[in-house]
């Protein structure tokens, strides 16, 4: 229960209390009831999905009987689901419906210098030239890389078009640096594969009118959205989550504090904050044993790191202090292991190396927990305990 700390207004919380909470609001307690795939998505900020196949498995763990059918029609045929550059400029699933607050708030950060020289990148106006150029090319079509190309280049110019931008053994184009931007403004996302290429197309073709809410609300939004899964946090907690920087960060959370919109509370007596009229703590600890695929929101987005990924874990299932380039074994809410799955037709090869002896309870919840990760990927499983030797996923 939260109780008050006598030398100060801010409630006080403690680590076994949060963690029962991120759990609970993740479904990683017990799958959320009556929830969909939009929802599940919802609740993680994002499901990442730079490996849509972790995407699918991150969506359907949290939810009741869902299979990556679901998710697939969720993204491709429902269009209530959209691909795109979401936070850190990474492939995320995000709903549809709150594109115009992903927008408005994803446009609205500081921005970052550009990683290309002076003769490469794009001036301000031509950026905004290739973005507008992109939002019309893609408004009734999905296109390839190369396609997308011919018309940007069309209708701005030679320049856009030009190989400059280094890219694994050859040169880009130009205007292709300006991919993510166009997708934080609303004007780009994924569309379905066509064959082994990717395409693009623009998002207003499932969400007519889309329009990026204005920035300081739409700023505010998302972090509500944030800390109703993974508050308490702090505001260089959230500047890490969104690749923002801390001062930045540090200045939104004060503007929403004294607004009265988020409060203090202090977590095992580091203050954090929370969404204000949300402190509530679940009585009971978290139980259970959970399988978390690759980048799952919940260790990318949770803190402290030390009490997500206590002893060994911080070693095993960090990469160079990153969360998410290893599958994780969860007990007890906390990282307690590292797994791997290797694929064959339908057969499921499952090896799970706990960090600490299951006892028969747990190892009973495993069986089940590999069961229900083959359930969801449409295969059968196999399961063994042993060391895993695959190594960090880029």
């Amino acid at each position: 229960m939260t109780a008050r700390d006598p030398n100060t207004a801010a409630p006080s919380v403690s680590w076994g209390e949060v963690c029962a909470r991120r759990a609970q609001r993740h479904g990683l307690a017990a799958p959320l009831p009556g929830a969909s795939p939009v929802d599940a998505v919802r609740v993680m900020c994002g499901a990442h999905a730079q490996v849509l196949s972790a995407a699918e498995l991150s969506v359907g763990l949290r939810l009741e009987g869902v299979t990556r059918a679901e998710v697939r029609a969720a993204l491709w045929t429902d269009r209530t689901l959209v691909k795109t550059y979401g936070p850190r400029g990474t492939v995320h699933l995000l709903p549809t419906a709150d594109l115009p607050m992903w927008t408005g708030a994803l446009s609205a950060l500081p921005s970052a210098a550009s990683p290309f020289a002076k003769d490469v990148r794009l001036s301000p106006e031509q950026l905004d030239e290739v973005v507008a150029a992109i939002g019309a090319a893609l408004k009734d079509a999905e296109l390839t890389a190369d396609e997308l190309t011919d018309e940007v280049v069309a209708r701005t110019g030679p320049w856009a078009g030009d190989l400059v931008m280094p890219a694994f053994q050859g040169f880009w184009p130009r205007w292709r640096q300006a991919i993510a931007t166009a997708a934080h403004r609303g004007a780009l996302c994924f569309g379905a594969n066509r064959g082994r290429k990717v395409t693009y197309t623009n998002p207003a073709r499932w969400l007519p009118g889309l329009c990026p809410d204005e920035g300081p609300r739409a700023l505010a939004a998302l972090v509500e959205q944030f800390l109703h899964g993974y508050g308490p946090a702090t505001a260089h907690q959230f500047a890490q989550w969104l690749n923002a920087p801390r001062g930045w960060a540090g200045e939104l959370f004060g503007r929403l504090a004294g607004e009265g919109r988020i409060s203090e509370v202090l977590l095992d007596g580091a203050p954090a904050y929370l969404v204000s009229g949300d402190e509530r703590m679940p009585a009971e600890p978290v139980r259970g044993v959970r399988l978390l695929p690759y980048f799952d929101a919940y260790v990318i987005g949770s803190h402290p790191r030390p009490l997500v990924f206590p002893g060994r874990a911080a070693e095993r299932a960090l990469a160079g202090g990153q969360a998410g380039p290893f599958p994780v074994l969860l007990v007890d809410g906390v990282a307690a292991g590292v797994w791997h799955q290797r694929r064959s037709g339908r057969r499921l090869a499952v090896t799970v190396e706990p960090l600490a002896p299951l006892d028969r309870a747990q190892l009973r919840e495993l069986d089940e927990q590999v069961e229900r990760t083959a359930t969801i990927l449409e295969a059968t499983a196999e399961l063994t305990l042993g060391t895993v030797t695959v190594g960090a996923h880029a």
